[in-house]
């Protein structure tokens, strides 16, 4: 099984060579250390301990455990691998020169062999569930501890991967340890042969999110400077064909809401441009976050075309809409307007965080909206019934605090391994 699947990354070894060149030619945020995924100009570190986490949302989620490193281990120099550029930027936003960062290398044998000897890892920390057999047998033939932080796996993805269940039992047996987010997650990996004294039961890091503590006072003063006096909800993290419903909705709130203004905040900074140019069409005014002016009082949207200020937008809002969830791309983090608690609203596709946004539609704790109709009913009632709204917001505070802790039991596991690697 594992020479077919070496001779298929091979195989696809010039498309995906392709994919990438033209990605970097039409986006030029990909040209950046484009060689690193395949296996060259990787930081040389005598030793590191490094965490994958593949985009924005994975990144934020590390930033509580890669500050707990840094402050246990600080002589020992931290690796944090992305995927996309995005989730790059993201680090280099939160982190600055205190960890290393590389973009994960192709699957080919080749690119791993460079990637280990040049950073040298203690010990691999993936966030979710990232299953790269070949990295994860890497790991395993050098002796390098793996642990998959706040793994999960739906019953979906079992079915798929079970197919290939010869490769994976052979991928998991790699001494790895599975930190899952539930039992069922637990379960579910134990069913593809994940070994059963090596699974733990933690919980999900991203419930301890850390917000910084001066995130209230900053997002007030944007509000006082830029758009004081008007109510204000947020759609953040929006994707394509969802900003369309979106304004739909906003278009239709301003009859009842006539002061009502829009944070529009896209997921990819390459769609600022496209949405901008879709509120020019509907002929919405609008000012441009990187404008650095107030709005007017006929200003309709502020369009969020920055990278690493949405939660300063969140703390700006009196109502949150958490995008990619009106269309079926999955839902992203409920959990930072949670910790200011804001209410939250959400569109039925949260399958990307399905038990988070289960906890939080079975405690009352956010709203679900089907289509762009209730979306306009749920933000015009919140709008109206302003009691109702800081309960909402409570409730999702109080289950992002109920459920803190799974940081703590994180290192519990993480430190002996590391301890045994330093001696």
């Amino acid at each position: 099984m594992r020479f077919l699947y070496n001779l298929l990354t091979y195989v696809l070894l010039l498309p995906y060579a392709a994919y990438w060149v033209v990605r970097a030619i039409i986006n030029s945020d990909y040209r950046h250390k484009l060689g690193q995924r395949f296996g060259m100009s990787y930081p040389q570190l005598e030793r590191s301990i490094w965490i994958h986490a593949v985009s924005v949302g994975e990144v934020v989620a590390a930033a509580p455990l890669v500050r707990a490193l840094r402050r246990l281990y600080p002589d020992v120099p931290l690796l944090v691998t992305t995927v996309t550029p995005t989730g790059a930027a993201r680090v280099a936003a939160i982190f600055g020169d205190d960890v290393h960062h590389a973009y994960i290398p192709f699957e080919m044998p080749v690119a791993i062999n460079a990637f280990f000897a040049s950073v040298n890892p203690l010990i691999t920390l993936i966030m979710e569930t990232e299953i790269w057999p070949n990295l994860y047998q890497g790991c395993g033939v050098r002796k390098i501890p793996l642990v998959l932080v706040s793994a999960r796996i739906s019953p979906k993805s079992v079915d798929s991967y079970r197919k290939l269940l010869p490769l994976f039992k052979e991928t998991l047996s790699h001494g790895i340890v599975i930190a899952a987010q539930s039992k069922a997650d637990a379960d579910r990996f134990i069913s593809l042969g994940a070994s059963q004294e090596r699974t733990r039961i933690t919980g999900n890091i991203k419930f301890d999110i850390e917000l910084p503590e001066d995130i209230v006072v900053l997002g007030g003063e944007l509000r006082r400077n830029l758009f004081p006096n008007r109510p204000v909800w947020i759609a953040a993290s929006t994707h394509d064909k969802e900003e369309g419903m979106i304004l739909d909705a906003h278009q239709r709130l301003l009859l009842q809401h006539q002061n009502l203004l829009l944070i529009l905040v896209p997921r990819h900074p390459q769609r600022f441009s496209v949405v901008r140019e879709l509120l020019e069409k509907r002929g919405m005014p609008t000012v441009l976050r990187t404008e650095q002016k107030p709005c007017d009082p006929d200003t309709l949207v502020f369009l969020g075309d920055t990278m690493g200020e949405v939660t300063v937008f969140y703390a700006a809002s009196d109502i949150a809409f958490v995008g990619g969830s009106l269309v079926p791309i999955g839902g992203h983090n409920m959990l930072e307007p949670a910790a200011l608690g804001i209410p939250i609203i959400t569109g039925p596709h949260v399958f990307n965080a399905q038990e988070i946004a289960d906890s939080f539609i079975d405690n009352a704790a956010c709203r679900m909206v089907e289509n762009p109709d209730e979306l306009v009913a749920t933000v015009d009632g919140l709008l109206s019934n302003l009691d109702d709204a800081r309960e909402l917001g409570s409730r999702g505070l109080n289950i992002l605090t109920n459920n803190r802790g799974a940081l703590k039991r994180l290192l519990e596991v993480i430190e002996p391994l590391i301890a045994a690697e330093t001696g």
